[in-house]
C-alpha cells in the first residue's frame, strides 16, 4: 500500500453458475440423488482503514437450486438453500503479489429438499449456524499486461447449531403438538464436518472485469441418527466492481 492517506478498498462481485450436486439425506430416503445445480453469488470484500488496512471485512450470499434423480431414475427431489456469511480478516503481505487473510464468519444457512414420492414425510427442512475458521490467498499477477487477480478461499465450521428431526419423526409432531425436544443441536466438525472451497480468477476484459470461480462445497451432517451430505461442484461467471472511499 502506497504511503500516505490510506483508503478503504471495495470490491462487489456478482455470479451465477451451473454444476453438478450429489444429495443424500437418510429423513427422506436412504438413497443418493445425483443431478445438476443453479448458483447464484454476491459478495462483497472490503479492505478497511483499521489496523493500517490489514483489517479486511467480507459479506457472501448465495442461494442455490438442485435437481436430482436417484440411481433407478425413479424419483427426483428439488433443494432450494440460503447461505449468508459475514466474516472478519488479519492480512499479512507475504511478498508485493501475496496477501495471506486468516480470520472467521457467522455462517447461516437455509431452506428444504422436497422428495417428490414421499408421502408421509416429503419435506426435510434444513438451518444451521455455525461460527467458520476461514482463509484466504490472494495473488496479484499480469496477464498480456493487464492485472490477474487469482483467489483461494476455504471455510471451515467449528462450532454451531442446527435444527435436526430425530429419525421418524413428522414435522407434525415438532411443530403441531410441541415435540420439540432434542431438535435443535450443537455441531462440532465431528458431528457436521463440513468445506467450502473457492478458486477464482479477475481479469479485465473491454470495460468490464470478469471473475470465474470454481466452488466445492461440502456439506455434511450425522445428527439424531440422520445423516445428510450435499456434495456441489460449480463454474461461475460473475462482474466484479473496485472502488476506493478516502
Amino acid at each position: 500500500m502506497p504511503a500516505g492517506k490510506i483508503v478503504s478498498i471495495y470490491t462487489r462481485a456478482t455470479s451465477f453458475g451451473l454444476g453438478f450436486t450429489s444429495l443424500q439425506d437418510t429423513y427422506l430416503s436412504p438413497e443418493t440423488y445425483r443431478g445438476w445445480e443453479a448458483r447464484f453469488s454476491r459478495e462483497t470484500l472490503h479492505q478497511t482503514k483499521l489496523m493500517g488496512g490489514k483489517i479486511w471485512q467480507q459479506t457472501y450470499f448465495q442461494g442455490n437450486f438442485g435437481y436430482t434423480d436417484n440411481r433407478a431414475e425413479n424419483n427426483k427431489t428439488a433443494t432450494a438453500l440460503a447461505n449468508w456469511n459475514y466474516g472478519w480478516y488479519y492480512c499479512q503481505p507475504l511478498s508485493q503479489s501475496f496477501d495471506l487473510l486468516l480470520g472467521g464468519a457467522a455462517d447461516l444457512n437455509g431452506g428444504f429438499t422436497y422428495n417428490m414420492r414421499n408421502g408421509n414425510n416429503p419435506v426435510s427442512l434444513r438451518a444451521h449456524a455455525s461460527i467458520d475458521a476461514s482463509v484466504m490467498a490472494l495473488w496479484n499477477l499480469q496477464l498480456n499486461h493487464r492485472p490477474l487477480l487469482i483467489r483461494y478461499q476455504a471455510s471451515l465450521p467449528l462450532m454451531g447449531l442446527m435444527f435436526m428431526p430425530h429419525y421418524g419423526q413428522s414435522y407434525y409432531e415438532i411443530f403441531s403438538i410441541g415435540e420439540r425436544g432434542g431438535t435443535v443441536k450443537f455441531t462440532t466438525p465431528f458431528s457436521s464436518p463440513s468445506l467450502r472451497q473457492m478458486l477464482s480468477a479477475d481479469y479485465p476484459v473491454g470495460k468490464f472485469t470478469l471473475r470465474l470461480t470454481y466452488v466445492w462445497d461440502a456439506q455434511q451432517a450425522h445428527i439424531n441418527q440422520i445423516k445428510s451430505h450435499i456434495y456441489s461442484h460449480i463454474f461461475m461467471i460473475g462482474v466484479v466492481k473496485r472502488f476506493q472511499i478516502l
